[in-house]
């Protein structure tokens, strides 16, 4: 029997996560440090698990099965495509920067000596929802993956209420209030979806009579599966409702903008960069494998909410005050090209949606842990605040640049790839949707320089006077991601290697083709 290990890369930090919670209360050095050697023994695993994937290969490789409740049918089954286990490696690459980022953000409040927050139980949920994420991507159990795509809100709820942003303008109780809040939006929003999608689980097993992947896939190969086309929309509609609260699709985003803006900075990071991309994935593995005529049928009305996203998304980003809801407001807009790439219907919508779920994760990485850094030293997170920042901390205004670049796609960096490629398989199957599309290009550079001109730029402030540049810590957070962005912006052969062919296997499930460019005969 060979080595189990997409198992071993999901349950190392869970295990991790207990084992930092039971960590004496006195010894918070130690959790960190534990946290941080399974975080990175767990990218070790998730690289193994990377280069054993041969991408033309089996579509779901190092896969394992085992009965696990048998009358029901379900089964532990779990495999990875291209897409999933190169968005397994993200979030593997991710929770290192995200711990070492947040080392101090659970620390007793120098104010109050007698007040802590348990630095132990923070460092413990980030494993947890590392171990639920990584297992979400490797689940080719419908059950299975429905059990992980609820069960990560639990932690997540607690690292929203229990561990908000020290930036607050307000009182402690309107904080904590506001915390609260937005806490408990972040949860019920996604309980709804769930449970919506719980019934269409439910109606799938009716119908299939199995809740594997593989073993529907045959039996509709083998013509002894069909779904009434009315059955498989309503089907269709309750798992997409689910996956689009958590992308998040307008006009479900309503939560994130909360939850990222009172989170601190890793955990905003850990929401947008980690979590909502389960959504987005899943719209590929399960909404256009299981339903492909369904797909199909929704398609105009999901190209319309995704480009509203779009511009919606970059228009609020555009007017805000606050650094971190512009950039969860931005995050918006980059999620409305990941569904419109997916639901373009082209292999290079879908290649582009696939990286753009990996630059973006990398790049929203890069931009809001700087901007952690940034407010955690002025103590606000109020654009009017700042001012001429990059004149007394050069380093950290320049990271945060090259961030906010890359997050309006600037050739040269690896959100580029992934826009141009979405647009080009908009373009192709609906050129109209490409046109409309292009202007978030143009929105999201007025809303990042905006940004940078107006922190960054200008008369030093008062209160930044003083303002001490990146640490080496901070730097070790941050020039991984930016080398990253530099690599994959110039050469990101390697990823796609990895990720086309599993677009071709999606693109067969809902028998698509790439419509071929009309060229006029020569006279």
């Amino acid at each position: 029997m060979s080595f189990p290990l997409l198992t071993a890369t999901a349950a190392l930090p869970a295990i991790g996560a207990v084992a930092t919670a039971a960590v004496p209360a006195a010894r918070r050095t130690a959790a960190k440090w534990l946290a941080l050697v399974v975080s990175l023994a767990t990218l070790v695993l998730a690289g193994i698990a990377l280069a054993r994937f041969e991408p033309g290969g089996d579509r779901f490789q190092l896969t394992e099965s085992h009965a696990w409740i048998k009358d029901f049918g379900v089964r532990y089954e779990l495999g990875v495509d291209g897409i999933g286990v190169a968005l397994m490696a993200l979030t593997a690459l991710l929770i290192p920067f995200v711990i070492l980022a947040g080392w101090h953000d659970a620390d007793p409040l120098e104010t109050n000596s007698s007040r802590w927050r348990p630095t132990q139980g923070f460092f413990a949920l980030i494993l947890m929802v590392e171990a639920m994420v990584i297992l979400s991507f490797e689940a080719t159990d419908v059950f299975l993956f429905y059990i992980l795509f609820e069960a990560m809100l639990i932690p997540m709820y607690f690292l929203i209420g229990g561990f908000g942003d020290r930036a607050h303008t307000g009182s402690d109780e309107n904080a904590a209030a506001q915390r609260s809040y937005a806490a408990v939006k972040f949860l019920l929003y996604n309980l709804v979806g769930g449970l919506i999608m719980l019934a269409a689980v439910i109606g799938l097993y009716v119908v299939a009579g199995s809740f594997s992947l593989s073993e529907i896939a045959e039996a509709r190969a083998n013509g002894t599966f069909s779904m009434a086309t009315s059955t498989e929309r309503w089907l269709f509609l309750g798992f997409f409702f689910a996956f689009a609260v958590k992308a998040p699709l307008w006009p479900l985003h309503t939560w994130l903008p909360n939850a990222m803006g009172e989170a601190t900075a890793p955990v905003a990071v850990l929401i947008t960069a980690v979590v909502d991309k389960v959504g987005t994935f899943a719209m590929l593995r399960f909404c256009l494998q299981l339903f492909p005529e369904a797909s199909k049928w929704a398609t105009p009305v999901i190209l319309v909410l995704a480009l509203i996203s779009i511009v919606y998304g970059a228009l609020l980003a555009v007017g805000q005050r606050d650094i971190k809801r512009l950039i969860a407001y931005a995050s918006i807009s980059h999620f409305g090209f990941i569904i419109l790439g997916i639901f373009a219907m082209t292999s290079q919508g879908q290649s582009g949606a696939t990286l753009y779920m990996v630059n973006h994760g990398i790049s929203t990485a890069a931009l809001m842990l700087v901007a952690g850094f940034l407010i955690s030293r002025r103590g606000s997170r109020l654009i009017a605040d700042y001012g001429g920042v990059q004149k007394v901390a050069p380093v950290l205004a320049g990271t945060f640049l090259i961030g906010g670049l890359a997050t309006l796609s600037l050739p040269g960096l690896a959100p580029f790839v992934s826009e141009f490629l979405v647009l080009v398989g908009a373009f192709a199957a609906y050129p109209a949707v490409g046109i409309i599309a292009t202007t978030g290009i143009v929105l999201a550079a007025i809303y990042v320089l905006v940004l940078y001109q107006r922190t960054m730029t200008g008369p030093v402030k008062a209160e930044v006077q003083g303002m001490a540049d990146l640490k080496a810590r901070e730097l070790v957070v941050v020039v991984p991601l930016i080398a990253l962005l530099l690599f994959l912006g110039v050469y990101p052969k390697p990823l796609t290697d990895i990720v086309n062919p599993a677009v071709r296997h999606t693109m067969s499930d809902v028998q698509k083709k790439d419509p071929q460019p009309e060229v006029e005969a020569a006279k």
